[in-house]
């Protein structure tokens, strides 16, 4: 009985362990989801930017601008650049133990250990790459979006 209850508890810790394992991936995924909702990506730039915007509806979407210049006009023109370096790193290690127990007398319980082995090993991935995005925005005279433009990279 003790024997049959320490392997359903041992099987129980496995199964604990064993759920909480990821690959780098799926972290590297699960660390992008999180981030989303604050990102500059190209997809938001589509999505949101219009010919005829205010320079306030711009910075409600984009945020402040990283540079702001003037072209012979006068008129702003709003640059937007990021880049962006994601590291994943993974690593695992395990192994399997054995204690093998011998029995005593009858009735003297568990006892006279033989002897115990093991085999170990670990294993690791790293991926690393990087992103950039410019975004330009042009103004008028009326300080409204009159053309934009974007740049996407990664490598």
């Amino acid at each position: 009985m003790l024997f049959k209850n320490f392997s359903l508890a041992a099987m129980g810790l496995a199964s604990v362990l064993l759920a909480g394992c990821q690959t780098a991936g799926e972290h590297a995924a699960a660390v992008r989801q999180a981030q989303d909702g604050d990102r500059l990506t190209v997809g938001k730039v589509q999505r949101e930017i219009r010919i005829g915007m205010t320079s306030a509806e711009v910075v409600e979407v984009l945020g402040s601008p990283n540079m702001v210049t003037t072209d012979d006009r006068r008129r702003e023109n709003w640059v937007y650049d990021k880049i962006s370096t994601e590291t994943a790193y993974s690593s695992s290690s395990g192994g399997v133990n054995a204690l093998i127990l011998g029995g005593g007398p009858i009735g003297a319980g568990i006892g006279g250990a033989l002897g115990g082995a093991g085999v170990s090993g670990a294993a690791g991935a790293r991926s690393t790459s990087q992103r950039t995005l410019t975004v330009i925005v042009k103004f008028d005279e009326n300080s409204r979006v009159r053309d934009f433009s974007y740049r996407s990279s990664s490598f």
